[in-house]
């Protein structure tokens, strides 16, 4: 029997790339000898972060359209040619029975050209606002995996079925809890806050986590703050005379999110589709901090679809500073509100979802 063959295309931020990843070993699980080729944007996260997971990657020399400036996006229009012509060698020589888009530039030429040789495809759409990609990819694509209902705005509602996110392992296994809050130095009787501003950092998180420090440090709460690798040796030199190693672990990138995630009472994050799905699973209480500075705001419309069923709490970007640090203290302190929080986030989660689409897969190539 032949070998199954995917190419999975896509990428630019942890919210595209650990799906995709998720997406891959639920392949191989079903499919233990399939092929599976990834195709992503060169100089981005995904070039690390898909061979470090063993996979194959070829790096496209693309880059996002300048909506401020058009006159930038003169050497844009030559990467895209370049990532088209290479898009188009990559597919012809691996000869993939079903090429899988999760969105971001690479997945464009990827799937373009796909579709053009005959080649089966099927889109994951992460987000409640789709993406300007899959959006120009719907047409042409067999079926369209998505984490929100109502998306028949953007996709035609015959291809559009309900999947949910496929997210990162970071399930527990029973007894870790102990040595979770061993890992991170924490005592399981003191409340823990868990500080997230995706995988590069959040400017605004940070300055308002920085701006709150005082109140943070008198509290009895415990803290782990990402800060993403950007900001992080700025942070680290501000604080280093006030911070003792108990109750505040301070990092650029936690490696063992499941343990994190584990013992966190209460979590502030961006609003990324993949984190949302995480929280959703987990059930763990959140304040949303939506980033102003992605495409058509979608991530306050991904935090509003939890806020109007009560299972998030959402600050704006503009407001964080003085409202963020305050407002976590009062609800971490409020078991009450944290139950409920958890309680209603529980009801979103759409578990199996890297499954469900192996599922849909499967259906397009029989």
């Amino acid at each position: 029997m032949k070998k199954l063959k995917v190419i999975i295309s896509g990428g630019g931020t942890g919210g595209h790339i650990f799906p995709a990843l998720a997406i891959a070993q639920a392949i191989q699980r079903r499919y233990p000898g399939a092929n599976i080729l990834f195709v992503g944007a060169d100089n981005r996260m995904e070039m690390e972060k898909v061979p470090a997971a063993g996979y194959k990657i070829v790096g496209l020399p693309i880059a996002g359209f300048n909506r401020k400036n058009l006159l930038k996006n003169i050497p844009v229009l030559f990467k895209l040619y370049k990532s088209m012509n290479l898009a188009k060698k990559t597919v012809k020589n691996f000869q993939p029975d079903i090429a899988i888009g999760v969105g971001g530039y690479a997945s464009g030429p990827t799937l373009k050209v796909a579709a053009k040789l005959g080649i089966p495809t099927l889109l994951q759409e992460q987000n409640s606002y789709a993406g300007v990609t899959n959006k120009l990819l719907a047409q042409k694509a067999a079926k369209i995996c998505v984490a929100y209902e109502g998306m028949e705005q953007f996709f035609p509602a015959e291809k559009i079925v309900l999947t949910g996110n496929p997210v990162r392992e970071l399930k527990m296994e029973n007894g870790e809890l102990k040595t979770a809050y061993e890992y991170f130095n924490f005592s399981p009787d003191k409340k823990t806050l868990l500080i997230v501003g995706g995988s590069l950092g959040a400017r605004t998180i940070n300055e308002s986590i920085l701006s709150g420090i005082e109140k943070l440090l008198q509290s009895d709460v415990q803290v782990i703050w990402q800060t993403g690798k950007c900001y992080y040796p700025e942070i680290k030199e501000k604080l280093n005379s006030q911070l003792s190693t108990f109750n505040f672990q301070l990092t650029e990138f936690i490696s063992r999110m499941d343990y994190a995630y584990d013992i966190a009472d209460l979590v502030i994050s961006r609003a990324g589709a993949g984190s949302i799905s995480e929280f959703c699973l987990l059930g763990k209480p959140v304040i949303l901090v939506p980033s102003p500075n992605v495409a058509e705001d979608h991530q306050t419309k991904n935090a509003m679809a939890l806020v109007k069923k009560n299972a998030a709490v959402l600050i704006t970007d503009k407001e964080a500073v003085s409202r963020l640090v305050p407002e976590a203290l009062q609800i971490i302190q409020d078991h009450a509100r944290l139950q409920e929080l958890s309680d209603n986030i529980l009801k979103l989660a759409l578990p199996g979802s890297a499954e469900k689409i192996v599922d849909e897969m499967e259906k397009i190539i029989k």
